[in-house]
């Protein structure tokens, strides 16, 4: 009977199109709605008024102006204030109120618009760097073709929502359509394009056991998938929910400023209060007066400074993530600029985290080759360990019976115990796990030195205690690791430093291929956060990489932390501050080198800031400045800082990164 699965029917929906952009429309958001609107009236009511046209004119028209750009921040305002916190909002409403009580509408209605203007800009800013990462979510398909089974016989299909699927599910994807939910293929084989969310350029072959993942795109052949994620789970949810929550976060350098800004502002308000109250008493103009009074507020208020921070750090947030490198908040890619040394995990990181067993060298007569590779595999089976699978996979291939294991325990950096047929198993570095190389003898420690002596690393395989075989395994170096090294070796002025629980003759030949001078071998988890805590005590910001269990502590601990995406557990997923999706270690660099961009870019716009606000202030009190031209230099000067921090949205920015790195 033929398959119903794999047959040449139609698609039961069209083949995925081109993904398309979720760049938000302009008008799109009410700030810029009511931003135009209040534009719109202030232009239509200017030219009347300067003509010297009647009052009914151009009033209603200055009073659309002033509603519509001012009713918004004017809330925010009193919100603030029932908080007990001045909002510089208010402040720019009451100057351009105390304008307009004085008969200036038009100096007024300018503050409004130009206000409302520079609102607009950061809300359309900070909704566009939202858009450049939420524009995955269109990758994934909205519906499903779930298989329904009678058995272990697939007899038809149903269309569902992608919500709707469960772990377990087994969905088809034919030829051209993209796939709804990460899992493993289970039937079929076809290539798949990846490029969205590995980076890979060229298409990769799948079949059965592979791993796929939702939102990338089936070329040939029909695919039945089994779903091993929910939807909130999978990659692309995960790089959208990490962003967004960047996004909520505050840098060290905002907080401070949000801390002073309430300060700033009282003052502000009470040296208002007194260059209108004090002239006034000795006799001056009261329209004069307070105009002036009204254009030390708007120069005076920290508006260009409190938008100096957020900006260049959310944009580059942004750009990593759209070049495969999660950071997790603002205040992490503030504190990555800052790294002075850099400490690289071996397996996993600086190699590929897929080794294969090279040799197995049998001990004694206990057990044949076949044997010792058959009890290593059946304790490795539970382990998702890169070793683990590597044994695993040499046992399959050589069509090995791999019992089931009883009483399965591991231990992070050195190996794994298990009971395999009512003995007891261990399979682990020489010298872990209670049973040392001492135990084996001269032989035991002769296999070892060989072993490491060729560039691999030892396991011994213990059963019953007795050492019966020692297994070689050799994991090849990543694409561009020496690159990569000597990038973060030229950031930080110091060479990377490598941590590993793996032996120093292997370690040493690793690092000699990639340029690192230092090692630190066969180190446990607290070793790795021992040598961490060294280096921070010693004044030093470190930057751990890694991807494993026993990476996640040092991950914790280091004063900033990335994992690989791909290869890494998830409890090193979830500790590190960022996450190389791609397992692309020139992003590592370049992620590193962005950030010194977005600080410097903080340090420009606090500089432009201070200066426009300095100069201004200076002139309200020692000379003239006209309320249209203060309005003009205060709300210039915030627009010209927003504008300064979006310039780290470009791809030319990340282009830039990858060079300085």
């Amino acid at each position: 009977m033929a398959s119903p699965l794999l047959d040449d029917r139609p698609a039961v929906r069209p083949a995925a199109a081109p993904v398309p952009s979720r760049r938000t429309r302009l008008l799109a958001l009410p700030e810029v709605r009511w931003a135009g609107l209040s534009a719109v009236a202030f232009l239509l009511a200017f030219p009347l008024d300067v003509a010297g046209a009647p009052g009914w004119t151009w009033g209603p028209l200055y009073a659309v102006c002033y509603v519509a750009g001012g009713w918004e921040p004017g809330w925010a305002g009193l919100m603030a204030l029932r908080e007990r916190s001045l909002d510089v909002d208010l402040l720019m409403i009451v100057a351009a109120a105390g304008a307009a009580a004085i008969g200036q509408f038009l100096d007024g209605g300018l503050l409004v618009v130009i206000f409302a203007v520079s609102g607009a800009l950061e809300a359309l800013a900070t909704r566009r760097t939202a858009d450049s990462v939420r524009g995955l979510l269109d990758l994934a398909p909205a519906t499903a073709v779930r298989v329904a089974f009678a058995g272990e016989e697939a007899v038809g299909e149903v269309v569902v929502a992608v919500g709707e699927l469960r772990v377990g599910d087994v969905v088809l994807v034919r030829p051209g359509e993209r796939l709804p939910a990460d899992g493993a293929v289970v039937h079929g084989a076809g290539e798949v394009d990846q490029a969205t969310i590995t980076g890979e350029p060229l298409p990769v072959r799948k079949a059965p056991g592979d791993e796929v993942f939702a939102g990338t795109l089936n070329g040939t052949g029909a695919l039945r998938v089994r779903v091993d994620k929910d939807a909130a789970d999978s990659v692309i949810a995960r790089i959208v929910g990490m962003v967004e929550e960047a996004s909520g976060t505050k840098a060290p350098t905002q907080l401070f400023i949000e801390k002073v800004e309430q300060r700033y502002s009282v003052g502000v308000v009470v040296a208002t209060l007194a260059l209108f109250l004090v002239p006034l008493a000795v006799g001056a103009d009261f329209t004069s007066t307070l105009l002036r009074a009204m254009t030390f507020m708007i120069v005076a208020s920290p508006c260009a400074v409190v938008l100096a921070t957020m900006p260049p750090l959310l944009s580059a947030i942004a750009n990593a993530g759209r070049h495969g490198v999660l950071v997790k908040s603002a205040v992490v890619m503030e504190r990555l600029g800052g790294v002075t040394r850099v400490a690289l995990d071996k397996t996993g990181t600086l190699t590929e985290g897929a080794p294969r067993v090279a040799e197995v060298r049998v001990l004694g007569a206990v057990c044949g080759e076949d044997g010792v590779l058959a009890a290593a595999a059946a304790a490795e089976y539970p382990s998702e360990h890169p070793v683990a699978r590597a044994v695993v996979a040499l046992a399959e291939e050589r069509g090995l019976r791999i019992d089931p294991a009883e009483d399965f325990s591991s231990e992070p950096g050195w190996g794994v115990r298990a009971v395999v047929g009512g003995r007891d198993v261990r399979v682990g570095r020489p010298g872990g796990g209670g049973a040392g190389v001492a135990s084996g003898g001269e032989r035991v420690a002769d296999a070892v030195d060989e072993v490491e002596g060729a560039g691999r690393t030892a396991v011994v395989v213990w059963v019953d205690g007795v050492p019966v075989g020692v297994l070689g395994v050799a994991d090849r170096v990543r694409a561009g690791a020496g690159e990569a090294v000597e990038a973060l070796g030229r950031l930080t002025g110091s060479v990377p430093v490598l941590l590993t629980g793996d032996n120093a003759r292997a370690a040493e030949r690793l690092a000699g291929e990639v340029g690192i001078t230092e090692v630190r071998a066969g180190l446990l988890p607290q070793d790795k956060v021992a040598a961490v805590r060294e280096w921070e005590a010693a004044g030093e910001k470190v930057l751990v990489v890694g991807d494993g269990v026993n990476d996640a502590p040092a991950l914790a601990a280091a004063h900033s932390g990335i994992a690989m995406g791909r290869a890494g557990s998830d409890l090193a997923l979830e500790t590190a501050d960022a996450v190389a999706v791609r397992d692309e270690l020139a992003t590592v660099p370049a992620v590193v080198a962005l950030s010194r961009r977005a600080r410097r870019l903080v340090v420009q716009n606090l500089v432009i800031a201070s200066v426009c606000i300095g100069v201004l202030v200076v002139w309200d009190l020692a000379g003239h400045l006209p309320l249209p031209l203060g309005v003009a230099g205060h709300e210039g000067s915030t627009v010209l800082v927003g504008l300064n921090g979006l310039r780290l949205l470009r791809e030319s920015a990340w282009r830039g990164a990858v060079r300085d790195a």
